[in-house]
C-alpha cells in the first residue's frame, strides 16, 4: 500500500483513512473489534466468542491444584514408584572422589642422591594412594627437583598427610610443593 508523500496533506489523509479501521494502533480513533478481526479487513474471525472461552478456561487445571483429593490407586502407585526409586538408589555404588596430584620434591643441594630420594617418596604407602610416573627437572646450578605424579582418593589421603610424610625424610628433602591438583 502506497501512502504517497506523508509531508503533504493528501498523503496524510490517505494514511489516516487506511488506519481508521485498524484499532490495534493506540491513539487513533477506531472501532473496537474482536480478536479475530485484527489485521486485514478481509480475514474471517476464527477465534469464537469470548464469553464461551472464559467458561472453558475455568474447567482446565493446568497446574494440578491441591483442591482435589488424590485417588487411592494414584497414592498406591506413587508410593510403589518411590519405593522402587529408593531401592535402585541404595544399590548404586557410591562415587569415589579421586584427584591427580603432581608433586615437586626439592632436595637440599646438587649432591643429594635423587634415586634414593625417589625411593623414599615411593616408600610411602597408604590406602587410596597410587604413585605414578616421575622425572627429574633441572632447577638451576646443577640442582634437580623430583616431579612425581600420584592419584589419591580424596576421603582417604590428603595433601597435608603427603607433605608431612615426604618432608619427614630430612636428609634428602628440603621442601615439597603441589605443582598441579586435578579432580578426576
Amino acid at each position: 500500500m502506497g501512502f504517497g508523500d506523508l509531508k503533504t496533506p493528501a498523503g496524510l489523509q490517505v494514511l489516516n483513512d487506511y488506519l481508521a479501521d485498524k484499532s490495534y494502533i493506540e491513539g487513533l480513533p477506531g472501532v473496537k473489534k474482536s480478536l479475530g478481526k485484527y489485521g486485514p479487513a478481509s480475514v474471517e474471525d476464527t477465534t469464537g466468542s469470548g464469553a464461551a472461552d472464559a467458561k472453558d478456561d475455568d474447567d482446565i487445571d493446568l497446574f494440578g491444584s491441591d483442591d482435589e483429593e488424590e485417588s487411592e490407586e494414584a497414592k498406591r502407585l506413587r508410593e510403589e514408584r518411590l519405593a522402587q526409586y529408593e531401592s535402585k538408589k541404595a544399590k548404586k555404588p557410591a562415587v569415589v572422589a579421586k584427584s591427580s596430584i603432581l608433586l615437586d620434591v626439592k632436595p637440599w643441594d646438587d649432591e643429594t642422591d635423587m634415586a634414593k630420594l625417589e625411593e623414599c617418596v615411593r616408600s610411602i604407602q597408604a590406602d587410596g594412594l597410587v604413585w605414578g610416573s616421575s622425572k627429574l627437572v633441572p632447577v638451576g646450578y646443577g640442582i634437580k627437583k623430583l616431579q612425581i605424579q600420584c592419584v589419591v582418593e580424596d576421603d582417604k589421603v590428603g595433601t597435608d598427610m603427603l607433605e608431612e610424610q615426604i618432608t619427614a625424610f630430612e636428609d634428602y628433602v628440603q621442601s615439597m610443593d603441589v605443582a598441579a591438583f586435578n579432580k578426576i
